[in-house]
Order: structure tokens, then sequence, then C-alpha cells
């Protein structure tokens, strides 16, 4: 089985204040998994470049399974002969806030360590079903609680 290894740096969470995390993923191909807790799972992406830190650098995301919201906090090698085989470090977390919510469609503002502002992610249906653009959109105003 793979060697599994809980992450230190959880991020602090305000009550119901969803997380997200970025782990970066070195498996057959270099990639950075994408995750979102909604619905009481962690919605996943994997990234195959960089996410970015600036306006209007658009990535391709692809989806793939939800994952156990445990997972957000793994860090660690999957062994070879099982799925995912590689290192997994965790590169980024922490709380977001949904600001739009559609079925093709997200925004929201990511308050990590390195992700910190207002991000989209978009279907992109004409690349195939499950591929989605991931991008920071220049802020508007933030969402007042």
């Amino acid at each position: 089985m793979s060697k599994k290894k809980v992450s230190k740096s959880k991020p602090k969470k305000k009550p119901n204040s969803p997380i997200f995390v970025v782990q970066k993923h070195a498996a057959s191909h270099l990639h950075y998994d994408f995750r979102l807790e909604l619905d009481g799972v962690l919605k996943s992406w994997a990234i195959p470049k960089e996410p970015p830190a600036e306006p209007d650098v658009k990535r391709l995301a692809v989806q793939v399974e939800d994952h156990d919201l445990d997972y957000a906090y793994f860090e660690g090698v999957i062994e070879e002969g099982h799925y995912g085989a590689g290192k997994v470090e965790l590169w980024d977390n922490g709380t977001y806030e949904m600001e739009t919510r559609k079925d093709k469609k997200m925004v929201f503002f990511l308050h990590g360590k390195k992700l910190k502002g207002r991000y989209t992610i978009l279907r992109f249906e004409k690349a195939g079903p499950n591929n989605w653009l991931f991008f920071k959109t220049k802020e508007e105003h933030k969402i007042e609680k």
C-alpha cells in the first residue's frame, strides 16, 4: 500500500468555511490536484501546470473523481502498481468563499498561502466533458459576511 503522512499545515478554518487544497503530484506526469470541499466531498481537478497566481493566465483543469475530505491532508508516496503512483506534496491550502455556483461555472475567493483572491473554474465543453478552465480573475468586490 501507500505510505501515508498527514500534513501538519491544516488551514485555520472558520466555522462553516469550506476548505480548498492543492497537492503537487509527481505521478507519471507532474500535475497539481486542485480540490474544493463541496457537498461533503472534495471535488477534484488535475491541472497539468502550476496553478496561476496572477490574473489572465488560464490553465486546463481535468475533472477527476471526488475524494473523501480526509484526503485533503494527505502527503506521501503512492507506491508503484497503485493508481496515481508517485509522490504527493501539499502545495497550498486554505479556505474559500463561493461567490457563484452553477453547473458549468464557479467563482470563488481563495484564502491560501500561494493562491489568494478571486478565481473562476469554467467548463470547457469543446475540449471534452471533463475539461474545465481554471484562472484568477480581476478582483471585483469581496463577499461581505
